[in-house]
């Protein structure tokens, strides 16, 4: 498999394409005027405990406050002498004690950012603080040394585990996460994310220890660089960036971080843009519609709410040739592989609905299970995956941490308000009606005038006429038509004259 990286970068926003066999399967964007804060360390300010959410507002400097639940909390006086945490939470998080016993209004604290704000949810906050570095993340709070679950053979983990527990000298230091790009590692390489990492903490503490008030200690790296620390293994084998300027400073990273990485990067100065090598813009453009085409002729509609996803497999115009139900089967086949890619390449997280069709056999519900955990498996977001319920149901869970491409591409539709449908013209003239006798009751009026879209205005001279003219009839009282080409169809005002 060939996977390729490309980088697209404007004045207002840097663009990244994760292509795999010459087919898109993620996109990252960060725009300059609103960068993602995950990862960012501040200096902030406990502006409300809320004891009967086991949770604290927390003011950081954003424009919304942020939020810290007590399952997040841990306090550098949680670690005893020996290095190991003094509590039975997660990460060493004191969940024995409510939140006020661990907060105070007012008091001044250190935090990190593990999920960007989300619609009207401010930014998600951990006390935990996690600094990544290529191959190690430190772990400042801890003295836990944990491991890549994609790091798979046994013999490679205990001898990076062993070498890191060398490394680190006493406990107490801190701990460390080894990541997947730590598996072909040297003993140097990880001795130097230690010095890198344990520099890095040290400037954060100088800038907190120096800082009052509410602040930012410690902002991530640009996302044309977080790409290259994160994302970069040995199955990319090209990493294209179309801006000199940003080609030379990523050249320089992977230098002094990613050596290996060196002979992958070029510049891309070619006239046609970086994006359109692998229909990149078209494949973007299709992934904010909510009707995906399978190559048999089923189809996927997928919507997003805010509770959750719901994906519903259709046969479309998929007839097959054999019987109903191979016919099932292979739509559902294709139909898995394509809801992993779609799910990647449109960032969706959170509780995911999966509606296959029915099948009778047991083994085809078995052989579609495993195609689409197979295809899951190249995620490198958390999914989990229940089993497949008798009305053909698959609930999925996909770790959130930032908007999905929807939201960060699309906004709510005037015209409707989000609900995806709007009145029918008929619908409103009947409201227009309504609203003419209600207004002629309350009000004495010679006449009414009723402004509204050209669309409900042709409805009303043309098939609602003769209920138009009962109801002048009904009221005494003359009715004007006037069209506002600006109006809406579901929008109207009735004016007394």
């Amino acid at each position: 498999m060939s996977e390729e990286i490309l980088i697209n970068i404007t004045p207002q926003e840097t663009r990244v394409a994760v292509v795999e066999n010459g087919m898109l399967q993620e996109v990252h964007i960060e725009r300059n005027r609103a960068r993602g804060i995950v990862g960012n360390i501040y200096k902030g300010r406990v502006v409300r405990v809320l004891p009967g959410m086991q949770a604290a507002f927390i003011e950081v400097g954003l424009e919304r406050t942020a939020f810290l639940h007590a399952a997040d909390v841990i306090r550098p006086e949680m670690l005893e002498s020996n290095g190991n945490t003094n509590g039975n939470g997660k990460n060493g998080a004191r969940q024995d004690l409510p939140i006020h016993g661990l907060l105070h209004d007012g008091e001044e604290i250190m935090v990190q950012v593990v999920k960007d704000a989300l619609g009207t949810k401010g930014a998600r906050l951990t006390t935990q603080i996690a600094i990544p570095a290529r191959h190690l993340v430190f772990l400042p709070y801890s003295c836990h040394i944990g491991i890549s679950q994609r790091i798979q053979d046994e013999a490679v983990r205990t001898e990076l585990r062993e070498t890191v527990e060398r490394l680190r000298g006493d406990p107490g230091s801190g701990g460390y996460i080894i990541r997947t790009a730590a598996e072909q590692a040297s003993e140097e390489e990880l001795a130097a994310d230690i010095v890198f990492l344990k520099r890095v903490w040290k400037r954060v503490q100088e800038r907190s220890e120096k800082s009052t008030g509410s602040c930012i200690l410690h902002e991530d790296i640009p996302l044309a660089l977080r790409v290259l620390r994160d994302l970069v293994d040995e199955r990319i084998e090209k990493i294209r960036i179309d801006s000199h300027e940003t080609f030379e400073k990523a050249s320089e990273f992977v230098r002094d971080l990613i050596p290996e990485v060196s002979d992958r990067i070029e510049w891309y100065p070619g006239e046609r843009p970086i994006f359109d090598l692998y229909s990149v813009e078209d494949e973007i453009q299709k992934a904010i519609n909510k009707e995906i085409l399978l190559k048999s002729g089923g189809h996927l509609v997928i919507d997003q709410t805010e509770a959750l996803t719901t994906v519903d497999v259709n046969t479309g115009g998929f007839v097959g040739r054999q019987n109903l139900e191979e016919t099932l089967f292979k739509t559902n086949l294709e139909a898995a592989q394509s809801i992993a890619r779609q799910l990647r390449l449109r960032n969706i997280g959170g509780i995911i609905i999966i509606d296959f069709i029915d099948m009778e056999d047991p083994e085809h519900c078995r052989q579609v299970m495993r195609t689409l955990e197979k295809a899951m498996a190249h995620d490198r977001v958390k999914v989990f995956i229940h089993e497949m319920s008798s009305l053909g149901l698959v609930e999925v869970t996909r770790k959130r941490t930032s908007e999905s491409l929807e939201r960060q591409l699309t906004q709510t539709c005037t015209l409707c308000s989000g609900r995806g449908v709007i009145k029918t013209a008929e619908t409103v003239c009947y409201e227009i009606f309504r609203e003419i006798l209600r207004e002629s009751r309350q009000f004495e009026a010679n006449g009414f005038t009723v402004v509204a879209s050209e669309s409900v205005i042709d409805l009303l001279l043309d098939e609602e006429s003769t209920g138009l003219a009962d109801l002048q009839e009904f009221i005494s009282t003359p009715i004007n038509l006037h069209v506002e080409s600006g109006y809406p169809q579901e929008t109207f005002d009735v004016v007394p004259i």
